[in-house]
């Protein structure tokens, strides 16, 4: 079970919990997203699996959780002589940045649409008269 708002709120939050913390991704999410910033060039499955010590297909579903999250994307090199190879790097921290501060503007709207109906319901509750106790 995720921990409470004011659990969350108590901890030390860092950059790399905002990747968990917005979409749920996973301490190997955050090595491979922290290697592919740390490179000038964009990277192949099997260097991010090299620098993260992990097998090829595992690296590779943490780089497709990356991707469908928008932390990461994807382009196609052609060889010469027929065959491509796909190489993998961070998208714009920007980018990124906008991303999340517009989920954070529509979750804080969708929170207040609760806090209104909370209201609403227990106005209508508290404005009723308590039976008297016999």
């Amino acid at each position: 079970m995720p921990d409470s708002m004011s659990d969350q709120l108590a901890q030390d939050l860092t950059c790399e919990s905002l990747l968990e913390c917005f979409h749920g991704l996973k301490t190997l999410d955050r090595a491979v997203f922290g290697v592919l910033a740390r490179t000038d060039e964009p990277l192949t499955v099997d260097e991010i699996a090299d620098a993260v010590d992990r097998e090829r297909s595992t690296a590779y579903r943490s780089v497709q959780r990356l991707r469908d999250a928008g932390f990461v994307r994807s382009e196609q090199v052609n060889y010469a002589d027929g065959g491509y190879y796909h190489v993998f790097e961070p998208v714009d921290a920007d980018v990124v940045a906008d991303e999340m501060q517009r989920m954070l503007n529509d979750w804080y709207a969708k929170m207040g649409q609760l806090i209104d109906q909370y209201r609403q319901q227990y106005e209508d509750i508290s404005a009723q008269p308590v039976a008297a106790e016999r």
